[in-house]
C-alpha cells in the first residue's frame, strides 16, 4: 500500500487522513509551527516527506526525499530507533553540520520514530521556536511519544488490513497548522454527507457566496452552481475518497468577489460507505477590518502571507509595485501570483522568514517589462526593499523602493553554519545584483559530506546522494583514472549493462567523458540532440534529457570523470555550470584522498589478517570456533583478536581489543596477542599473564588503551580460571538450554596503571556447554545501552545452540555464523567483531 492511488482509494485515504490528524495534534502538543512525516518508500533506504503542515511545500523541495543513511536527524531517529531532539541552531550546527548548512536559521526541531510492533514506518517531525534549553526543547516529551506510538500502531493496523507494506512514493501533501487564533477572515462553515448527498451550511457561507436567503443551498450543485464552478463537485468527491486538495480552490461568489474553499476529513482511519464525511470552510480573503482599511492608505507597499505561502491581503501600494491586480494575487502563493519574485535568492529568504523569528530584510528586483519569468540581468529593473515580519500564522511583508530608503535595514545575526548574506546595495547606493545562497549551500553541504566519506564508494555515494538531488539529475557515473585508461567506479540510474563498453577505454578515445578529463574542461549538453551531434554515432541511453561531463581534477592531476544524466532536456545556466565546475573539484580531492586511505587500509588489513590465527590450538575433549568481521564504517581495521593456545596441560581461551583503529591499533594488536602466547605457554597463572601484558603495554606507551579476557580451561575436568581486566563478560550456555551472563569480577582495561590487580574467579565447563568470548562489537549500538545488547546475545546463543554438541546437532561454527549473521548484514558497522566460542565433548566424542 502506497500514497499512489490506484486501484482501492480507500487505503490510501486512511493513511493520509491518519497522517495529517496526528501530525496536527503534534504541532498543538509540542507548540510548534511546523510538521510533518517521513514515511519508508517502496525504494530500499529512501524516506520520503508524506506531509508538512505549516509549511510551502515547494520552497522544501530539496527536503522531500533523505537516505537513511544520511547524517541528518531524520535519517538518525529512523535507523537509530530513538528521538532526537535539537533545541536551537547552535546544537543543530555541532550535531548535524550538513543539515545546519542547508537551513542555517534560528529554529529548533523534534524527530520521534513512528514505530509499529517490530517495524519503523517513518519519523514524526516538529518545527519548534528556538530555545537555549535542551530540557523545554519539547515541552511533553511523552506526549509526543505516545503520539508517535499510536501512529505507528494505526499504521500497522492498516498494513494489515490492507495486506501490503505501507509506504510513501508521492510528492507530501501540504496542509495548513492548527491556527494560533481566531481566523483573520470572515469564514462560512458546512458539512456534507456523501452518503445522502446532503450539505448543511451556516448563513455566513450563505452570505459569502451570496446566497439569498430563500435560495436552496443544501447540496453540492447548489453550491457549485452559487460558484459558477463546477470544480467544487470534483473536489468534494476526491476529498471522500481521502485526497483533499492540498491548497484552497479559487471559487468566486455570486458578485464575482473572490472566495477561498478549503476542504477536509475527520481524522478516522476507517472509511464508511460512499466516502469519508466532508468538511469545508469558505473564506474572504480580503479581510475587511479597521487595520486593513488603514494599511491601504499607506504609502509603503504591504502584502500578507499565510505559512502556505499564500497571498491573503495585499494593500494597492504593493499590488503597484508586485504588478499585479489585487484580485489576481489574493489566494495566490507569492510565486505564482508574481513570477518575477520565483528566485532562489528571494526562496532563501522566505524560507528564513517561516523558520526564525526575527525580521528577514534584503532587496528584490522588479523586471522593467512584467515578464513572467526572472530578469536575464537583474540591473535592468526597478529595486525595492523588501522586510518580511514573521507571526505566528501570517508573515507581513513591506516594500519600499530602494532610492527611499534612509537607513540600510538592520541585518539578523549571523547563523551558525553560514555568514549572514544579505542582497543590499553597494555603499556607493547603486544597486547590486541578487546572490542567492542556495548555490553556496551545495557546495557546503557537499564539502561537509565529503569529510565523512573515506573510500571511493563512500564518495560515490555522497555524489549520488547530495549533488544529483540539488540539480534534478537522475542518473550519475564517476570513472577512476588508472594505468591512462578510465574504469567505472560507480553507476547509478543508468540502463543495466549500457556502460559496460565505456569501461577501461583509453585516453585517446573520442568520447565526452574523457575529453572532459583530457582537455580538463566540462561539457554541457542540454538535450540528447546536441550530444549526438557533438559526437555522432555514440550510444544513447535515452532519445530525450541533458547529460553534463565533468573533469574530476585535484591539484593539477587528473583523477576522473564525472556524468550527470537528466531525464529532460534543460539549460544550464552560468550560476549553475559554475558550481557543478566547482563541485567537480571538490568531488575530485575526496576521490583522491579516498585512494590513498583505500591503500593505507589495504595495508592495515594485511596486517591484522597476519597478526590473527591461521588455526586453533585444540584439545580432543574440546572444540574452539573463532569469527572476525571487520568494521565496514569508514573501512578501518581495529584492533580486536582471539587466540587458543595450549597452556601446559591445558588450553588458553583469549579475547582482546584495543582500542582505536588503523595500522597503530593493529600493530598493538600483534604485540599483545605476542605477548600473551608467551605467558599462556609458560602456563602463568590468568591474572599474572594480564598483569605481565598490562606492563608490557605501559613500558610500549603506544597512547592506547586494550580490553582482554583470558580464560584457563582445564579440557578433562572443566574447571575454568578467569580474568577479566574491562572487558565485556562472557556468557555461558548449560547443556540444559539455560545461559547466564558471567558475573566476573576484572580490574581495569590494560595499558592504564601499572599497579592493577586482576582478580582470578573459578567456573565449570560442564560436557556439552557452550562459553561465548566476544568484543563490544558484536553487542553495542548507538543509542542503546550495552545491557541490551549482550542480553540480545544471550538470547541468540540460547536459540542458536538449542542442538549444538548432540548428534546431527548444529556444529559449533553453524552457531558462530548464526550469531555473526545480522552483524554481517549491517551496511555501516562501526567497530570490529570479534567471538570466539567453545564447547566441552561429551565423554566418547572425542574427534
Amino acid at each position: 500500500m502506497t500514497g499512489r492511488a490506484e486501484h482501492d482509494t480507500r487505503a490510501p485515504a486512511r493513511l493520509a487522513a491518519l497522517l495529517t490528524g496526528i501530525t496536527a495534534e503534534a504541532i498543538g502538543a509540542a507548540d510548534a509551527f511546523a510538521g510533518g512525516v517521513y514515511l519508508r518508500s517502496s525504494t530500499p533506504g529512501l524516506l520520503r516527506l508524506a506531509v508538512l503542515s505549516g509549511l510551502p511545500g515547494p520552497l522544501f523541495r530539496p527536503w522531500w526525499r533523505l537516505h537513511v543513511d544520511r547524517r541528518f536527524p531524520v535519517a538518525d531517529a529512523y535507523r537509530l530507533g530513538v528521538q532526537v531532539v535539537l533545541p536551537d541552531a547552535t546544537e543543530t550546527m555541532r550535531r548535524y553540520p550538513q543539515f545546519a548548512a542547508g537551513l542555517p536559521f534560528q529554529f529548533g526541531s523534534v524527530y520521534v520514530p513512528v514505530v509499529g510492533g517490530s517495524t519503523v514506518y517513518g519519523v514524526l517531525t516538529l518545527l519548534r521556536p528556538s530555545t537555549s534549553d535542551a530540557t523545554t526543547a519539547l515541552p511533553d516529551r511523552d506526549r509526543m511519544a505516545q503520539l508517535a506510538d499510536d501512529l505507528g500502531a494505526a499504521l500497522r493496523s492498516l498494513e494489515d488490513a490492507d495486506g501490503s507494506p505501507v509506504s510513501w512514493d508521492d510528492e507530501p501533501l501540504c496542509v495548513r497548522p492548527p491556527a494560533a487564533g481566531p481566523p483573520a477572515a470572515p469564514i462560512g462553515r458546512f458539512a456534507w454527507d456523501p452518503a445522502t448527498d446532503v450539505l448543511t451550511a451556516d448563513n455566513r457561507l450563505r452570505a459569502l457566496m451570496g446566497v439569498a436567503p430563500g435560495e436552496a443551498a443544501d447540496t453540492p450543485q447548489a453550491l457549485a452552481d452559487a460558484a459558477d464552478s463546477h470544480q467544487i463537485l470534483a473536489a468534494l468527491r476526491e476529498t471522500a475518497a481521502g485526497r483533499p486538495p492540498p491548497l484552497p480552490l479559487h471559487v468566486h461568489a455570486v458578485d464575482g468577489t473572490l472566495r477561498l474553499l478549503e476542504l477536509w476529513t475527520p481524522h478516522d482511519t476507517s472509511v464508511p460507505p460512499g466516502g469519508h464525511p466532508v468538511r469545508g470552510i469558505v473564506l474572504d480573503p480580503h479581510v475587511d477590518s479597521a487595520a486593513d482599511k488603514a494599511a491601504d492608505l499607506l504609502p509603503e507597499g504591504v502584502f500578507c502571507l499565510d505559512r502556505l505561502g499564500l497571498i491573503v491581503y495585499a494593500n494597492p501600494r504593493a499590488a503597484e509595485i508586485l504588478g499585479r491586480p489585487r484580485a489576481e494575487l489574493l489566494g495566490r502563493t507569492l510565486w505564482e501570483a508574481v513570477p518575477w519574485m520565483d528566485r532562489p535568492a528571494y526562496e532563501d529568504h522566505l524560507r528564513e522568514a517561516l523558520l526564525a523569528p526575527h525580521p528577514v530584510h534584503c532587496h528584490v528586483v522588479r523586471p522593467l517589462k512584467d515578464e513572467d519569468k526572472p530578469l536575464a540581468d537583474p540591473h535592468g529593473g526597478d529595486w525595492f526593499s523588501l522586510s518580511v515580519y514573521p507571526g505566528p500564522d501570517i508573515l507581513t511583508c513591506k516594500l519600499v523602493p530602494a532610492d527611499r530608503m534612509q537607513d540600510p535595514p538592520p541585518e539578523p545575526a549571523p547563523q551558525p553554519g553560514a555568514e549572514a548574506l544579505a542582497d543590499a546595495p553597494p555603499a556607493d547606493g547603486s544597486p547590486a545584483a541578487v546572490t542567492s545562497m542556495a548555490p553556496l549551500y551545495r557546495p557546503i553541504i557537499l564539502a561537509i559530506a565529503l569529510t565523512e566519506a573515506v573510500t571511493a564508494h563512500q564518495v560515490s555515494a555522497v555524489v549520488m546522494q547530495e549533488l544529483l538531488p540539488a540539480f534534478g539529475g537522475r542518473r550519475l557515473a564517476i570513472y577512476l583514472l588508472q594505468d591512462r585508461h578510465l574504469y567505472l567506479a560507480w553507476e547509478s540510474g543508468f540502463p543495466k549493462g549500457f556502460l559496460a563498453p565505456f569501461d577501461g577505454v583509453g585516453l585517446d578515445t573520442r568520447l565526452p567523458g574523457v575529453e572532459t578529463l583530457t582537455t580538463g574542461k566540462p561539457l554541457f549538453f542540454e538535450s540528447m540532440h546536441q550530444l549526438t551531434a557533438a559526437y555522432p554515432g555514440i550510444p544513447l541511453d535515452a532519445t530525450e534529457g541533458a547529460r553534463a561531463f565533468l573533469p574530476l581534477i585535484a591539484s593539477g592531476r587528473p583523477v576522473g570523470s564525472c556524468i550527470l544524466g537528466f531525464d529532460r532536456p534543460r539549460d544550464f545556466s552560468t550560476e549553475e555550470r559554475t558550481v557543478l565546475t566547482a563541485l567537480a573539484g571538490l568531488i575530485a580531492h575526496a576521490m583522491e584522498k579516498a585512494h590513498r586511505y583505500d591503500t593505507e587500509a589495504a595495508l592495515a588489513r594485511g596486517l591484522q589478517q597476519a597478526l590473527l590465527p591461521r588455526r586453533l590450538s585444540g584439545h580432543p575433549r574440546v572444540e574452539t570456533v573463532g569469527r572476525y568481521l571487520a568494521g565496514t564504517q569508514g573501512m578501518d581495521v581495529g584492533g580486536d583478536w582471539y587466540d587458543v593456545v595450549e597452556s601446559g596441560d591445558g588450553l588458553a581461551l583469549v579475547i582482546g581489543d584495543v582500542q582505536g583503529h588503523g595500522v597503530q591499533a593493529a600493530a598493538t594488536m600483534g604485540q599483545l596477542r605476542s605477548a600473551v602466547r608467551a605467558f599462556a605457554l609458560g602456563d602463568h597463572s590468568p591474572d599474572e599473564v594480564l598483569s605481565g601484558t598490562n606492563r608490557l603495554l605501559i613500558d610500549l606507551d603506544p597512547g592506547l588503551f586494550a580490553s582482554c579476557c583470558y580464560i584457563r580451561l582445564d579440557p578433562l575436568t572443566g574447571l575454568a580460571r578467569v580474568a577479566r581486566a574491562g572487558h565485556p563478560p562472557p556468557i555461558l550456555r548449560y547443556p540444559d538450554g539455560r545461559t547466564h551472563v558471567l558475573d566476573i569480577p576484572g580490574g581495569v582495561v590494560l595499558g592504564v596503571d601499572a599497579h592493577a590487580q586482576y582478580p582470578v574467579t573459578e567456573l565449570q565447563l560442564e560436557p556439552g556447554a557452550i562459553l561465548a568470548l566476544y568484543t563490544d562489537g558484536l553487542v553495542e549500538r548507538p543509542g542503546v545501552d550495552i545491557d541490551e545488547g549482550i542480553t540480545a546475545l544471550r538470547v541468540a546463543l540460547a536459540r542458536a545452540g538449542s542442538s549444538a554438541g548432540r548428534p546431527g546437532g548444529r556444529s559449533l561454527a553453524a552457531v558462530a555464523d548464526r550469531l555473526t549473521a545480522k552483524a554481517r548484514h549491517v551496511a555501516d558497522r562501526p567497530d570490529d567483531i570479534a567471538l570466539l566460542l567453545t564447547a566441552r565433548r561429551p565423554k566418547g566424542r572425542h574427534r
